[in-house]
């Protein structure tokens, strides 16, 4: 993951960052990396130590649960709107979850030490953690649900819309056989679904690629779980 350049207070991209104090961004701003991650890489292995936060941008993150076989399904995602290794990064924890990178992008990559500091120093910094830990939290319940209960072409159409929502982009640059790892489906029902959602006029999709070109059809093919969830994290819909 190469290091870029460092950007100001006035144009993170990051919705938690941008929610935190003016003195806080400051002071962030001049810790913050902007990494490159790749699709289907791992930021943080079950088990590892979380030394560093990352602060999404463009990419979308994926939480996995795993089993002893070594399967694994997603529990939860971080787009934009959160980050990934608050609690056991400030607490010197190990992960529970695999970090997987969903939708390659760029995030913002901070010592879980510097974060701690803003943490401690600041009441209005702590809201801001507590309030998306508490989203996320509420976020896992739900997918755990729509996991559970729902068809297969429901499920990759809630998960489109979220991947879209979190990095603010129609082009999503995911393989049909990661999508089928984090929602726990074969490759083969993964590809039925969204053949079906290509029918409909909801996305087009070539390898490694998916492109959403009506967000109104992939809404109607999706599960309520996707409007539940777009709420808990208060993610903005894409105009």
């Amino acid at each position: 993951m190469a290091a870029k350049r460092r950007k100001t207070p006035s144009d993170l991209g990051n919705l938690i960052l941008g929610a935190m104090p003016s003195e806080a961004r400051v002071r962030l701003a001049a810790r913050l990396k902007i990494v490159d991650v790749a699709g289907g890489s791992v930021v943080c292995d079950a088990g590892a130590l979380v030394r560093e936060i990352y602060f999404p941008r463009t990419c979308v993150l994926s939480l996995l649960g795993l089993s002893r076989s070594g399967d694994a399904v997603e529990t939860a995602f971080i787009g934009r709107e959160g980050a990934f290794g608050l609690v056991a990064g400030m607490r010197g924890r190990e992960t529970h979850a695999r970090c997987q990178v969903k939708i390659g992008g760029t995030a913002y990559r901070l010592p879980a030490a510097d974060f701690k500091r803003e943490f401690d120093r600041s009441a209005a910094v702590r809201a801001v953690v507590l309030d998306y830990l508490a989203a996320l939290t509420a976020l896992t319940q739900q997918t755990v649900v729509c996991n559970t209960f729902h068809p297969a072409k429901a499920r990759l159409a809630r998960s489109l819309l979220m991947m879209r929502d979190g990095t603010g982009a129609d082009l999503l640059g995911i393989t049909q056989e990661l999508l089928a790892g984090v929602l726990g489906l074969s490759r083969t029902t993964v590809t039925e679904a969204a053949r079906a959602l290509q029918s409909a006029g909801a996305i087009s999709y070539r390898r490694g690629l998916v492109q959403v070109v009506s967000s109104d059809r992939l809404a109607d093919a999706a599960c309520e779980c996707y409007e539940t969830v777009r709420s808990l994290v208060k993610v903005p819909a894409k105009a």
